[in-house]
């Protein structure tokens, strides 16, 4: 399979999931507004959501797709069903426990979570309610992260990517046309978790049919935990679990450093995070999802020169896509705040303090997709320990930068984002290091002439979107069609541009076909 179009593939899906999920967010607030419904809904779900990515998407993925691989090239066909079938007992049983438990201990989940909320008795057990109805969500992800390892080892990438949908999807028919049948209404909210989880599990179960490996249903955990397999992805989880809270601890922590500045602050880091969202996540998740499979049958084989031109086509590709967005997004930054929150409530100096988080974000956007496509490079070899201790170095080093831009330098909520943005760069190059030291990755010919016409297309980009942007004050002076239509013929021209450049420059679409390991 085409790597390159695999990238495509998964990066589309992403785009469609987050445009609807700005949908989403939309009717909702349309039909609830902003009080104790939403207030109630957001932090019945938060707990659960939370999980998913710690643990569904995050440490087991990354344990478990690296063994699968090995098994997949070297154990043959019944091994692989054998592990699958393992890992799948055990995974079930313990979601289930954790699921019952869940909904048992929801009064206390939620008295953590929101201790305010104790003090009105209606607005608690309504949350209660709601975190047991949504708690069944980590139980349907958790499989769907099983389900989406499987069929990404087969290079199936595009089910799996399109999964998310189908949530949003969900959450916008019961907004829409249950909210009438449910008392109160913000229940039908979170049947749509309910609902949602169930569909991403089930739309999983022709495809891993068609590759022959849906799981074999066996309540035999004792067989299951004795297989060496299940054991190694356990014990490979560990680390990763801590690595995959490194980044909601940052977030977390930088939250409570934005409580104590300008009020605005959570909020501004808020609006310039959902734009850093799309590039990290169409480029950054999407590349990290196609290499790993990939990066581990060639591990498992043995073909470390493979190994290592698969990394350099990663990184070459990096920063071929992610180097020019942020360029675009820093330069960009008041064009599509204001073509897209200046409205109502949302003021000039909204658009202003926005503006300062995001260029501060962009910063670091090229180093934080880096991290996705370089710790693939450890966690394909079943290391997971390194990349761990050094994103708990950068944690450490995003705290020393928050204190010294905040209290020392004055920067305020920017000082945060840039923080953020610096460290992502740190653990970037750190990775990149440690790769290096330890002969697992050698670039190959041509990067210095790689980088210089890089250089230069972004130059050329640069300048055409700055003139063709005009002033900043013209964009809060205009009207929302206005905005619209220029910025729609903004983009494009500063994306025809660099291409065309890289095109004269003699880059070819060709040169970055890549194949999957096979």
């Amino acid at each position: 399979m085409n790597l390159l179009r695999a990238l495509a593939t998964v990066s589309g899906m992403t785009l469609l999931s987050r445009i609807l999920g700005f949908v989403r967010d939309f009717v909702i607030a349309r039909t609830f507004g902003a009080g104790l419904a939403t207030d109630v809904f957001f932090v019945a779900f938060k707990l659960p959501n939370l999980l998913r990515r710690m643990f569904a998407e995050g440490a087991f993925s990354q344990a478990f797709v690296p063994i699968l691989g090995e098994y997949k090239n070297t154990r043959g066909e019944d091994d692989t069903r054998t592990l699958v079938d393992h890992v799948a007992c055990i995974l079930s049983l313990a979601l289930f426990a954790v699921t019952v438990i869940g909904i048992v201990a929801a009064p206390v989940l939620v008295w953590v979570s929101a201790p305010g909320f104790a003090a009105e008795t209606g607005k608690f057990e309504l949350t209660v309610t709601l975190t047991r109805i949504t708690f069944p969500y980590i139980f349907f992800m958790s499989l769907v992260a099983l389900s989406g390892g499987i069929l990404n080892s087969w290079s199936r990438f595009a089910l799996p990517a399109f999964t998310p949908v189908l949530l949003n999807l969900t959450f916008i028919g019961m907004a829409l046309f249950a909210v009438p049948y449910f008392d109160p209404p913000v229940l039908a909210l979170a049947w749509a978790v309910f609902i949602g989880g169930l569909l991403q599990l089930a739309i999983q179960i022709p495809a891993l049919k068609k590759i022959a490996m849906l799981p074999r249903p066996s309540l035999d955990w004792r067989a299951a935990w004795a297989d060496p397999g299940v054991r190694r992805i356990t014990t490979l989880m560990g680390p990763a679990l801590i690595g995959v809270s490194v980044s909601q601890i940052s977030l977390l922590v930088n939250t409570i450093f934005a409580s104590f500045l300008k009020t605005g602050s959570v909020s501004w880091l808020y609006y310039a995070d959902r734009l850093m969202e799309f590039p990290s996540g169409l480029l950054g998740a999407a590349l990290g999802t196609i290499l790993l499979p990939s990066l581990s049958r060639y591990h498992a084989s043995g073909n470390h020169a493979e190994y290592a031109r698969l990394l350099d086509w990663g990184l070459r590709l990096t920063l071929l896509l992610a180097a020019p967005a942020s360029l675009a997004l820093g330069i960009l930054a008041v064009p599509l705040l204001a073509t897209l929150f200046f409205h109502g409530a949302f003021s000039a100096d909204d658009v202003f303090r926005t503006r300062e988080a995001l260029v501060a974000y962009t910063v670091g956007l090229t180093g934080l997709i880096l991290v996705k496509v370089l710790a693939p490079g450890f966690y394909a070899r079943q290391n997971v320990r390194t990349p761990v201790r050094i994103a708990l170095i950068s944690l450490t080093a995003t705290q020393i930068m928050n204190i010294a831009f905040i209290f020392w330098l004055d920067l305020g909520h920017a000082g945060l984002a840039l923080s953020i943005g610096l460290a992502a760069c740190l653990n970037a190059v750190m990775l990149y290091l440690g790769l290096r030291k330890h002969n697992i990755f050698q670039p190959q010919p041509g990067w210095l002439g790689f980088i210089l016409k890089l250089i230069l297309a972004m130059l050329v980009m640069g300048l055409a979107l700055w003139f063709g942007m005009g002033t900043e004050k013209s964009w809060l002076q205009s009207s929302f069609v206005d905005r619209t239509i220029h910025l729609a013929w903004l983009v494009p021209l500063g994306a025809t541009t660099y291409f065309a450049t890289l095109w004269i420059l003699g880059f070819r679409p060709g040169d970055f076909k890549r194949r999957a390991a096979t």
